[in-house]
């Protein structure tokens, strides 16, 4: 049960198990693209291309689609950002129960966006947790948990591979553990929650006025999706890559050179990956060149 590139290596590593994978559910196909067409989501597109029957529910709490789930008679359910909530009836219904990869260290950063959050909150490590699901969100008893850095440079993307692929690796030993009787879902503390709050649209809009360390971490949780943004004029840039700079400073947003030594409100910043307009994203002095952000200009 899945639906974005997160959840693909799983589907990868249980296939190439040998598991016998009665069903895939995934979220429905959405328009997408200029013509707007209809598009499978990358776990659906991976589940049709293998020939494996595919369930595309808009909801699972009416009683049809739970009896639908409940048909297959499967004996664990392996949950990766599926995106739909799961009622007790799909809960109780594999005999193992359902198994979720979850992309952080919990109790910290339950919730819809664990990357991009532990980027946001300067965290020096994150991992995963194999966690045996229940009612509550990201609530359930840890099966097994394994860590790695984040580093200074770290992006949203680097770390979704990193876990991506961190987590299909620890799928299938947790699955078969299972199916042994050998694993046992370890409470999760009561201390140390945090939430990770969806991402909101009017968060991926540059403060300047925020300390250069903060923005930092701020681009690299939005990069390369769904990508931090300033306006210069009538265009939105999107800023997908910076350095600090400690020895200059200047009034927020305000650049201080032509190649987007931004001003900020602790430091300045040096953006060195953007993207323009109608443009692929481009090392910024190569996107820059016959297109200047002059010395001088505000950025909001």
């Amino acid at each position: 049960m899945g639906t974005p590139d997160f959840a693909v290596p799983a589907l990868t590593a249980l296939i190439a198990a040998g598991h016998d994978i009665a069903a895939v559910y995934s979220q429905p196909p959405r328009p997408a693209g200029r013509g707007q067409k209809e598009r499978l989501s990358p776990v659906h597109a991976l589940a049709a291309a293998r020939g494996l029957t595919v369930e595309t529910p808009k909801s699972l709490r009416n009683a049809e689609a739970q009896a639908r789930f409940a048909s297959y008679n499967a004996d664990i359910a392996v949950v990766a950002a599926y995106g739909l909530i799961l009622p007790k009836a799909v809960l109780e219904a594999p005999r193992f129960g359902c198994l979720n990869i979850h992309g952080s260290l919990l109790p910290r950063w339950r919730g819809a966006a664990p990357i991009q959050r532990a980027i946001m909150a300067g965290d020096r490590e994150t991992g995963i947790c194999i966690m045996q699901m229940d009612e509550g969100l990201d609530t359930g008893g840890v099966l097994s948990r394994d860590s790695i850095p984040i580093g200074p440079k770290t992006t949203a993307g680097d770390l979704h591979d990193t876990l991506a692929a961190l987590g299909a690796a620890m799928i299938v030993p947790a699955v078969e553990g299972c199916a042994r009787g050998a694993m046992t879902a370890v409470p999760q503390p009561a201390e140390g929650v945090t939430y990770a709050a969806k991402i909101d649209k009017a968060e991926t809009h540059i403060d300047w006025s925020r300390p250069a360390l903060e923005l930092d971490r701020h681009i690299r949780a939005l990069s390369p999706f769904p990508g931090a943004w300033t306006q210069f004029g009538k265009e939105r840039i999107k800023i997908l890559a910076v350095e600090i700079v400690t020895d200059r400073s200047g009034p927020p947003g305000q650049t201080l050179d032509d190649v987007l030594l931004i001003g900020c409100g602790t430091w300045a910043l040096r953006a060195t990956l953007i993207q323009r307009e109608g443009k692929r994203p481009m090392p910024a002095d190569e996107s820059l060149r016959g297109n200047l952000v002059p010395r001088g200009s505000v950025l909001g």
